[in-house]
């Protein structure tokens, strides 16, 4: 149920960051879930992953639609040297899941050390 919660959250929180800034943000709102909503390295980085995967196939699909594919079949005849604008939307929210996934494993590991250097202070004052 955590992860549900992360990956919803970490989802619209990149969709408003992209409206104001750049594609970047993705990777900001999946460490800033990750450091505020506990969970393991490993999770956090599945859960910012899915999360950006999701959303940036979403948008490419309804921004593809809005045009009727001819952005999407140019660009991918391009890069990918084959007119599918499905396997561009694949590609290109890879791209922004691995950077929103990298987010969330250091949000987690961040997290992760600062309750450690918390719990050593505390020891040291025990």
């Amino acid at each position: 149920m955590k992860s549900l919660a992360s990956i919803l959250l970490i989802a619209a929180l990149a969709y408003l960051a992209g409206l104001f800034l750049g594609w970047w943000s993705v990777a900001l709102a999946a460490f800033l879930v990750a450091l505020a909503i506990p969970s393991s390295p490993g999770k956090a980085f599945l859960n910012g992953f899915i999360a950006i995967f999701l959303l940036w196939m979403l948008v490419a699909f309804f921004q593809d639609v809005r045009n009727d594919h001819i952005l999407a079949n140019r660009v991918s005849e391009i890069f990918l040297k084959v007119r599918n604008p499905i396997l561009l939307g694949i590609v290109s929210s890879i791209i922004g899941a691995l950077t929103g996934g990298m987010g969330a494993l250091s949000g987690s590991q961040l997290r992760k050390a600062l309750r450690r250097n918390t719990t050593a202070r505390s020891e040291n004052f025990a």
